[in-house]
């Protein structure tokens, strides 16, 4: 793209090219949906964005503080989307905190075995005196 194309990059746009969203349709959904923040406004999706933004984007239960430091509008490599913004180090921390905390959740309800076993059940019928 030429520098002119570059100075003007809609939000929802961005988003999508920073790899946040898979389609434009689910960034500019997001955006209109209130997930998305803009320098502390709730923006519209065609908002042009600067260097220098500050966005907060919530996906599910983890919230992104970034700050923006390059615009493109064209969607490429993982490595190349990381390199448009950059994450405070609060963010990065408490995204952490959470998914930790979110996995030790996640282990204390973990699934059951499933149905008894006829070892199991012989033992439930010895415990409840019927044997």
């Amino acid at each position: 793209m030429n520098g002119q194309e570059d100075e003007r990059v809609r939000l929802d746009k961005w988003l999508w090219a920073a790899r946040f969203f898979k389609t434009r349709a689910l960034a500019a959904e997001a955006v209109q949906g209130g997930k998305v923040q803009l320098n502390g406004d709730r923006p519209k999706r065609a908002r042009p964005l600067q260097v220098g933004d500050e966005i907060r984007v919530r996906l599910g239960p983890y919230e992104h503080t970034l700050t923006v430091r390059a615009l493109s509008g064209r969607r490429g490599p993982a490595a190349e989307a990381a390199g448009l913004y950059e994450e405070t180090p609060a963010s990065r921390t408490a995204r952490e905190a959470l998914a930790v905390q979110l996995k030790s959740l996640h282990a204390v309800f973990g699934p059951d075995r499933g149905r008894p076993t006829k070892k199991d059940r012989r033992e439930i019928e010895r415990l409840k005196g019927r044997r």
